[in-house]
């Protein structure tokens, strides 16, 4: 079968469905590829580089005349009527929203595939085109906010004086929200992020920034991934801390979005005014209607107060290759999956639920919605309610003690045996040994860290206690008997060695700090 890439003629789209890379595999598929002439040149992948890659490049009827035909947004009605009966065609196809489209997509017999309807259950990931898109969406709002902002992100100290940090706010700690706490941490800003998920703190304080709960009884303990509809109490106490918020934020990023619906409204017009002049606001959500008033889709909007709300809804496509690369490889592996024999031929299986779940129209009928599907990405939670769970939690750290005491107990009866069935000069060796332990941690773990460092300080301490245990070994040697005895010749030659290894590493130490502290001495090299 053959595989068609089209150039994409959304306006402002710069990305491609296929790319040199994912062409070469796509023919290990058994498929054949044709590309339309300059469809990746917006992306920086020119024509050469596809048939060196073994695709054709072709005109677009001849393209859209294939079996199969990959592309990133929803076709055209133009399109459509390009595509012959029974082909399929896989892209985003924003299902829920355009009836129409299915409806059109049926009639002329097309097998659909929406790459924006993919199941989110474990086995799926490496399709999730929303994923890939959503995380260099949060990356890109980032890079975008930067720019427009008129501060540096990290705090700085110059000699014009001293720079704060900027403070920025993501609200949503999905794919997208986390890879722009990501971002905005590397480039050194104070972060804080907010979720109607409260189990998305963790991952939140794990990147850094600060998780600012919403003081509300409402939660939500996601069952699928997806953030649902607040209640009217969750929605009136979020009011309150974003209210708190946008007073002294620089950055706010909003990636609120409910799959199907409308985007939920986050920051009114009062809260937008009370920013400081110059900050900025990325509305990722500008497509579905906003999370901020005022934002518009596509356009920056400076308030009368001098705030920016940004509404690009292409943030992906302003990193053409990058999202390119990543969205075709999410179509290869659907192709993967519904190629299994891989001798070019699709085979669509309805029995499974990733194919189901993307499939919306076949055989001239729709198929959207899907059947649902019964998963939970909710954290297990019987633990933490079972009423049997801190009882059992406490008799285990009772047990654990009691296990730790009986080994102390134990440990120490075996060191009095030792003593008593031991030359009294044992006792006198173990106390010097037990000492040079002491004094060697004293010694060297107070050595100030600008002179030595933490590893070298506990390095040469452990080899400290080597050298005085051998010297301690030296002295066990039994003089009544000559040193070619197996058992002085044995002590003698470890003693040796462990005094030999261990200065090594101490004096080494001391020889690396010295050259250290020449590089900050005046007139040394």
């Amino acid at each position: 079968m053959r595989i068609g890439i089209p150039h994409e003629t959304k306006k402002g789209e710069a990305r491609v469905a296929g790319t040199p890379k994912t062409v070469t595999q796509l023919i290990k598929l058994g498929y054949t590829v044709c590309v339309e002439a300059g469809a990746g040149s917006s992306s920086s992948f020119p024509d050469k580089d596809y048939i060196s890659a073994g695709a054709e490049i072709a005109d677009r009827e001849t393209v859209w005349d294939s079996d199969i035909v990959t592309k990133i947004n929803a076709p055209s009605d133009e399109e459509i009527d390009m595509l012959h009966e029974g082909a399929t065609l896989i892209s985003m196809l924003d299902a829920p929203r355009a009836p129409q489209l299915l409806q059109k997509l049926a009639d002329k017999g097309i097998d659909a595939l929406a790459m924006d309807a993919v199941p989110r259950i474990s086995r799926a990931q490496s399709l999730d085109v929303i994923s890939s898109m959503a995380n260099i969406g949060g990356y890109r709002a980032v890079i975008e906010a930067s720019n427009l902002f008129g501060s540096f992100f990290t705090g700085q100290v110059t000699a014009a004086g001293k720079v704060p940090p900027a403070k920025v706010f993501v609200s949503g700690t999905g794919v997208a929200g986390l890879a722009a706490i990501g971002t905005a941490r590397s480039l050194g800003a104070i972060v804080r992020a907010t979720d109607i998920r409260a189990e998305t703190a963790e991952q939140v304080e794990s990147m850094g920034a600060e998780f600012v709960a919403v003081a509300s009884a409402d939660q939500q303990l996601s069952s699928d991934g997806y953030a649902k509809e607040a209640t009217e109490d969750y929605a009136a106490a979020a009011a309150r801390m974003y209210t708190e918020q946008c007073k002294e934020m620089d950055i706010i990023i909003t990636t609120a979005q409910i799959p199907g619906r409308a985007a939920p409204r986050l920051l009114t017009e009062e809260m937008v005014a009370s920013m400081k002049p110059g900050s900025v606001i990325v509305d990722m959500a500008a497509s579905s209607g906003g999370n901020v008033a005022g934002s518009v889709a596509d356009q920056v909007v400076v308030t009368d107060n001098g705030v920016k709300i940004i509404g690009y809804t292409d943030l992906p496509g302003r990193l053409p290759t990058q999202a390119s690369q990543m969205f075709a490889t999410n179509i290869l592996n659907l192709l993967k999956l519904v190629t299994p024999a891989k001798d070019g031929q699709l085979t669509l299986d309805t029995e499974d639920v990733v194919q189901r779940g993307m499939l919306v129209s076949r055989e001239h009928q729709v198929t959207w919605p899907p059947p649902e599907i019964s998963v939970s990405a909710a954290p297990a939670a019987a633990a933490a309610t079972s009423p049997q769970a801190p009882v059992e939690k406490k008799e285990k750290k009772r047990l654990d003690r009691r296990v730790l005491y009986v080994g102390a107990g134990l440990l120490a009866a075996l060191f009095m045996v030792l003593f008593f069935i031991s030359p009294e000069s044992l006792l006198g060796h173990f106390m010097v040994l037990m000492l040079s332990v002491v004094i060697g941690f004293y010694v060297i773990g107070n050595v100030s860290h600008s002179l030595h460092t933490p590893l070298m300080s506990v390095t040469n301490a452990i080899s400290g206690i080597i050298v005085v245990g051998c010297l301690n070994g030296l002295q066990l040697l039994n003089r009544d008997l000559p040193l070619t005895d197996p058992i002085n010749l044995a002590i003698s030659i470890i003693s040796i060695a462990g005094i030999g290894l261990a200065s090594i590493n101490v004096f080494g130490g001391f020889t690396v700090t010295q050259r250290m502290l020449n590089m900050f001495r005046k007139g040394q090299k």
